[in-house]
């Protein structure tokens, strides 16, 4: 009648797939605790780990969004409580919203007479993130729910190999930007050309990627179309991206909305050689941070 599960950070956008293309980040996640009850509906008992008010109304709240999505569509004849511990600092761009989500959807999963398959979670989930982001996005979602690295369209779930000696630092400075302000930012025209050049970028990443090709990554893994926009809302920004890149990085961008960093290596000696310097470049910009190096195919969200 009870069930607990863990689910990571994780890394959105990853640059070149703009809402679809996310990877898990081991080290750091949320935990929500769940109860099966007799009382239909959903109650949120407790959020824990933040000194921000997060609703405690489900209907307002990425998981208890994703939990009445899921006793409607499946018809359940019965509720859920859950409590929420989050690890995930919010507006952090490490997909917290999504974490709890996620790690709320599993654990019911798993209070179900007839549990669902990951896949079949998916639509909760983009339920449950919408309250959040204010879109049907599941660039974070997809890995958290898969593990790795996640194609994550509007219906479906598709998992991307990674080599397994390829890893990723995030470093989160200890400021906070807001998801809708830094999608705001976006807002205006484009031109055809950088439509062109961020899908050639794309395809470059993901044929690296099913080809164990680094070089093929290192070619096509840099945003023209986000990252310049989103960048001026980053201090200190440009200078960690450049110095993943002067360490040896195959691409360094904004995680998610921001303002953490990710960068992506060939080697776990490399991520953690360049985690230094991309932490000195946030402290000289005046701020403390934290950072993980994570294989690129690290776990999804798992029971506890």
């Amino acid at each position: 009648m009870e069930a607990r599960a863990f689910s990571p950070a994780s890394v959105g956008n990853v640059a070149v797939g703009f809402d679809v293309l996310g990877h898990v980040i081991a080290g750091v996640g949320d935990t929500v605790t769940v109860r099966r009850t007799d009382v239909p509906g959903v109650r949120i008992l407790a959020i824990r780990g933040t000194t921000v008010d997060l609703p405690l109304v489900a209907a307002d709240n990425t998981a208890g969004a994703a939990l009445l999505a899921m006793i409607d569509v499946l018809a359940l004849p019965f509720g859920f409580e859950l409590e929420i511990d989050k690890g995930i600092a919010l507006g952090s761009g490490m997909g917290g919203s999504a974490a709890s989500c996620v790690a709320a959807l599993v654990a019911a999963n798993a209070l179900l007479n007839t549990p669902l398959s990951r896949e079949a979670l998916y639509p909760f989930a983009l339920t449950g993130e919408a309250v959040a982001s204010g879109g049907r996005h599941g660039d974070n979602l997809g890995p958290m729910l898969l593990g790795g690295l996640v194609l994550s369209t509007a219906d479906r779930l598709v998992s991307i190999p990674v080599p397994a000696g390829w890893y990723s630092l995030l470093v989160h400075p200890d400021a906070v930007l807001e998801t809708r302000r830094a999608r705001a930012a976006l807002q205006g025209s484009y031109r055809l050309s950088e439509f062109v050049t961020q899908s050639a970028n794309l395809a470059l990443v993901l044929s690296g990627c099913f080809r164990g090709d680094a070089d093929l990554v290192r070619a096509g893994l840099r945003d023209v179309l986000v990252e310049p926009r989103r960048a001026g809302l980053i201090e200190g920004f440009n200078a960690a991206r450049d110095a993943a890149l002067a360490a040896g990085a195959l691409g360094a961008s904004i995680s998610g909305a921001g303002p953490s960093v990710f960068a992506w290596f060939d080697s776990q000696a490399a991520a953690q050689a360049a985690q230094h310097a991309v932490q000195a470049a946030f402290a000289v910009a005046g701020f403390d941070s934290q950072g993980w190096v994570s294989p690129l195919d690290a776990p999804g969200a798992c029971l506890l």
